[in-house]
């Protein structure tokens, strides 16, 4: 029996969806596939792994809120994938299917982007040969994929440089932003599981895409046939430009311009113990605070480019166990502080001591708050930011990030923007906020500025009279981002600005946790946490479409005995945010209960999850009640947390 009637007779017996006999029908057909590929289709097949090749072929792999995500290598694997084993053990080709990323997917997603961007400059009229910069973090497949897209997009006809090895996420922002590509490509699944990678597309801004371009990307790799990919399956990097280190000198110099008082560093006795998690946050970080003048004790042990990040659980600076090594060296030094990025060093976290001097770790909401306070008071005392705040300044945030930080910048006189989760968001806001100081300069003066060549305190300025200047902005998943030369989130800058708070808090002998108090006396105590349901694989797809449509078909009467009173359906309300502007639709929900308390529940554009974030907040009108109110908030949330997750165990069942 033909592969093709092996599998459709699968389906017929129902082993398979339909959708995925037609997938593999269609790759099998497709003349386009080298052996090796074959070979393990129809291994897989002889093997019966129906509901392996059910996940890797039942849809094919989309753009979402990061690209596109998913598995590189299958849970299970065939022989003609695996072949010869590196020394980091990466198999010899990543696994063939539809929904898995492999060079079939890369190269559709090269020529897609490709095709975009070259229509996107002809319609505007610029004639030159689009311009690509590739960065990659240290998975599976990472340098082989940036070679392959790089290959592919001079094959094509465009221009593309990349690195001479592994360079964070922000990194990539930056240089796209400073080499005036067209276009930039990450390749990087972030803190995902070993098995992951990803493709992360950013546009001219140095941003990652969003509307119109997303859907004009996804539709142009619609468009690229299967076969189309074969012809550029084999490398050619004759014509691949590798950036000089010039490069990373600019990004360096910009990252340690997010210090607002670099006489703290000087001045500055801080311990700091480090850890890059295996990834690339010691390339820029370690480098930048030696600079600085801060003592860096590195963690050895996670200081190898490991695929694998076998030292940990998960690669997740947001999980304490990838911070366990990091703290046990900090005990046995004396440092201040533990600092750990996530592979692609676009994520921090740390650990800090409290009163007693034992290592706490800090919430993604407690830093970002922390860092929003500070700056904003460094900037008004410096006379960056009007005493009283102004409309002309913004602290940009998304919904689920803790309202604390709202409190914060209205508090202080300044705009604040919530975003729909993701930071493309935050750098398209950055970048609207950009183009409106140009054109308003172009109409009143004549005249437009060289941007990023322009002094920060000189744009600030003009930001303020003309647009509005961006302050801070965050999400609570551990993203911050301090200055608008990156347009994405940025650990690296992250780390700079965390050590230069912490070095204050030093000088005047207090402790994180103090200042974190200070502000719940000055602002109410807020207290959130996180809600996470996996469902992986084609069933695992349904459930989550399940809970997401039951919110808006059978919208919660309560949860536990509190009445909700409001829901929010960003997929069918029409919202607007503080600058005026529509928030595009998206499958999100946020609900309102009857204590005050929210929550909201939304899809992951990364993994196969479901999140829900839950909000507390209680006023305090002096500070001697400020413990009897976090135990309040705490158990409230936790017996929400509990009422919310048995219904969506109900809702996902259908």
């Amino acid at each position: 029996m033909s592969l093709t009637a092996s599998i459709q007779a699968a389906a017929d017996a129902g082993n398979v969806l339909q959708s995925t006999a037609d997938n593999v029908t269609l790759w099998v057909e497709g003349n386009f596939l080298p052996d090796w590929a074959l070979q393990s289709i129809e291994e897989l097949i002889s093997k019966e792994a129906w509901e392996e090749l059910n996940d890797r072929f039942y849809k094919n792999m989309e753009f979402g809120t990061g690209g596109i995500r998913g598995r590189t290598i299958g849970k299970v694997t065939a022989a003609g994938e695996t072949g010869t084993l590196s020394s980091q053990g990466t198999p010899e080709h990543p696994a063939i299917g539809s929904n898995v990323l492999n060079d079939f997917n890369v190269i559709r997603a090269t020529i897609g982007l490709y095709n975009y961007n070259k229509q996107y400059l002809d319609s505007n009229e610029i004639f030159d040969a689009p311009k690509l910069v590739i960065a990659h973090d240290v998975r599976h497949f990472s340098r082989y994929f940036c070679k392959l897209a790089a290959s592919t997009w001079t094959r094509l006809g465009g221009i593309a440089m990349i690195f001479d090895g592994p360079r964070s996420t922000p990194h990539l922002s930056f240089s796209v932003r400073k080499l005036g590509a067209t276009a930039g490509i990450v390749i990087t699944a972030s803190h995902n599981p070993p098995h992951d990678n990803g493709f992360k597309a950013y546009f001219t801004d140095g941003a990652q895409v969003v509307e119109p371009h997303a859907s004009g990307i996804v539709e142009q790799v619609g468009l690229v046939n299967l076969p189309e990919t074969a012809q550029h399956f084999e490398l050619d990097m004759e014509k691949v430009i590798t950036l000089p280190a010039s490069i990373d000198e600019a990004y360096y110099d910009s990252v340690m311009d997010v210090a607002l008082d670099k006489e703290l560093f000087e001045k500055s006795d801080l311990k700091v113990v480090f850890s890059p998690i295996h990834g690339t946050g010691g390339i820029a970080s370690i480098p930048v605070l030696q600079r600085l003048g801060i003592a860096v004790d590195v963690v050895e042990a996670q200081n190898d480019f490991d695929p694998q990040f076998a030292s940990v659980v998960s690669p997740n600076p947001e999980n304490a166990e990838a911070l366990a090594m990091s703290i046990e060296r900090a005990e046995a030094t004396g440092a201040d502080v533990v600092i750990a990025t996530d592979p692609d060093c676009d994520r921090m976290g740390v650990a800090v001591r409290d009163s007693e001097g034992k290592m706490q770790l800090l919430t993604g909401n407690q830093i970002g708050s922390v860092m929003a306070e500070y700056r904003i008071v460094q900037m008004k005392e410096r006379g960056i930011l009007p005493p009283g705040g102004t409309e002309g300044a913004v602290l940009v945030k998304t919904f689920v990030t803790t309202p604390l930080q709202d409190t914060i910048g209205a508090a202080h006189g300044l705009k604040v923007i919530n975003t729909l989760t993701g930071f493309k968001w935050i750098g398209e806001k950055i970048g609207n906020y950009e183009q409106q100081l140009q054109d308003q300069l172009k109409e009143k003066h004549g005249y437009q500025i060289d941007y990023d060549n322009t002094d920060y305190l000189k744009r600030a300025d003009l930001l303020q009279e003309h647009s509005t200047f961006y302050v801070f902005g965050g999400e609570e998943s551990y993203g911050y981002l301090g200055s608008d030369a990156v347009r994405d989130k940025d650990g690296n800058a992250a780390v700079v600005m965390f050590c230069e708070i912490a070095s204050y808090l030093k000088s005047q002998g207090k402790t994180f946790l103090d200042y974190l108090d200070t502000l719940y006396s000055k602002y109410g105590y807020f207290y959130e946490t996180l809600g996470n349901v996996y469902y992986e694989g084609a069933a695992g797809a349904q459930k989550i479409k399940n809970i997401l449509e039951s919110y808006r078909s059978d919208t919660p009467k309560d949860i536990g005995d509190i009445a909700v009173t409001e829901m929010k359906d960003f997929g069918v309300d029409v919202l607007t945010d503080a600058d005026g502007e529509t928030i595009p639709k998206q499958d999100f929900y946020f609900l309102t209960l009857a204590n005050g308390y929210k929550y909201a529940v939304r899809g992951s554009g990364t993994e196969p999850k479901i999140k829900f974030y839950l909000f507390g907040h209680e006023e305090v009108t002096d500070p001697a009640e400020l413990e009897d109110k976090k135990t309040l908030t705490i158990s409230t949330i936790e017996s929400m947390k509990e009422a919310i997750l048995a219904d969506a165990a109900v809702r996902a069942e259908g």
